[in-house]
């Protein structure tokens, strides 16, 4: 009982509210599925047919400066591409598309 709670407040720990949204980062939800983001962020690419628009979005310059004050990220270390971030709906919509499709190298923790 334990463990689960402190996996709830991990993910819990990584919602932000953006544009009058809670969504996730593409990071924080490649580290959940064990992947780099550069690779959870092609797979993202290649299926973005098959999640609604308004189920994922990439941030502005501005609300990227933003997050990196708040992570306190120096301009030299960390990202040099703008984040995708995810509605509840599409995680949980990739979560299906990318398991679905199986790309090779790309696993889905289950744990």
């Amino acid at each position: 009982m334990k463990k689960a709670i402190g996996k709830d407040e991990a993910i819990i720990s990584r919602i932000y509210f953006i544009r009058g949204r809670k969504v996730m980062l593409d990071s924080d939800l490649a580290e959940i599925y064990g992947v780099t983001t550069a690779r959870y962020n092609q797979q993202v690419r290649r299926n973005l047919d098959r999640v609604p628009p308004d189920f994922m979005f990439e941030l502005t310059y501005e609300e990227t400066q933003n997050l990196m004050l708040q992570f306190a990220t120096s301009r030299w270390g960390g990202r040099r591409k703008r984040p995708f971030v995810f509605t509840e709906h599409g995680a949980l919509m990739l979560a299906s598309v990318l398991s679905s499709s199986n790309p090779i190298g790309f696993k889905i923790n289950t744990q």
